[in-house]
């Protein structure tokens, strides 16, 4: 087993443990924080991922979202050439179970968002640095897409999830904010 996925096994085991209360008690807090940022207050158009059970809640943040009238839209994976296509979503009936029972859109060429009209992307996670790097599910599939992604990126975590380095590679990909509990933590302010 790799450092990597050592950390990945190691910290989903951390998240399965987590009580549904105190998981909805960080949610509460991840989503505070986030809601009042400036990165989320200039958003017009918002990237995100429907989460799974190991994940952070995403729809309270989907329907805060579009309460305040915010262009929401989620990935959609096409792993035959492991890449990524966003649509913008309306309402959560647009969705589908995919591979892995993961919520996706479906596919509808009316609606699709480019990299370059997305503001702020909410990139998915399981372990993550002070640096920003983060370990995923080991698709690539985000590391690919927001390599010429020019908007604001934020993960949610817990302190937990957060490691002083991470093993990385060429291409991964850096976030610019990790989002906790307790609040922000700017990347770019350790190098």
């Amino acid at each position: 087993m790799t450092k990597k996925e050592k950390l990945r096994s190691e910290t989903l085991q951390i998240l399965r443990e987590i009580s549904e209360e105190e998981k909805e008690q960080v949610e509460r807090n991840i989503g505070r924080h986030l809601v009042h940022s400036e990165c989320w207050e200039k958003a017009k158009t918002i990237g995100v991922t429907i989460s799974t059970n190991n994940e952070w809640d995403t729809r309270k943040l989907i329907e805060a979202a579009w309460t305040q009238k915010k262009r929401v839209c989620v990935p959609k994976c096409f792993p035959k050439d492991k890449r990524m296509v966003f649509y913008e979503l309306h309402t959560f009936e647009d969705l589908e179970t995919v591979y892995h029972h993961l919520l996706e859109p479906k596919p509808n060429g009316d609606f699709i968002v480019t990299k370059n009209q997305i503001d702020l992307m909410i990139v998915p996670g399981i372990v993550f640095d002070y640096k920003g790097f983060r370990i995923g599910y080991g698709g690539g599939y985000y590391d690919r897409y927001l390599a010429n992604y020019e908007g604001t990126t934020v993960s949610l975590a817990i302190q937990d999830q957060i490691v002083e380095e991470l093993p990385t590679e060429n291409h991964d990909i850096k976030v610019d904010y990790i989002i906790t509990d307790q609040g922000f933590v700017s990347t770019s302010s350790f190098y």
